[in-house]
This record gives structure tokens, C-alpha cells and sequence, in this order.
């Protein structure tokens, strides 16, 4: 893998922990001023897809090391 692709990954890696940050402050405030359950249901479920695709790119970045 190039160095432009790993600094690529590391981009969107970065850019998708923001985003995932975010969802949580959105959930937590829905939550708190009772919105609708299936509205915040939703939105875990956007924030479950963003934490599995963290972990792919994570696993793009570090190489698999047989011990």
C-alpha cells in the first residue's frame, strides 16, 4: 500500500470518528428531550454502520501479523 493511499485512509478514518462523535451528541440529545424512539433507533443504527466501517479501515491500516 502507497503512502497516498494509508495518508487517504487515515483522512476518511479521521473524518468518519467525527462524524461518529457526532451521532453520539445528537443521540444523547434526542434522548434527553424525549424524541421519537424510532427516529433515535435510526440514527444508532447510522452510528453502528460508521463504527464498522472505522474498524475495516483500521484493519486496512495495521497488517496482519502471524505470531
Amino acid at each position: 500500500m502507497s503512502d497516498q493511499e494509508k495518508a487517504d485512509i487515515r483522512l476518511e478514518f479521521s473524518r468518519l470518528k467525527q462524524e461518529h462523535t457526532d451521532f453520539d451528541a445528537a443521540i444523547n440529545a434526542m434522548i434527553a428531550m424525549k424524541c421519537d424512539p424510532l427516529q433515535i433507533q435510526r440514527m444508532k443504527k447510522k452510528k453502528l454502520f460508521l463504527k464498522d466501517r472505522l474498524m475495516a479501515l483500521e484493519d486496512k491500516l495495521i497488517p496482519d501479523i502471524i505470531a
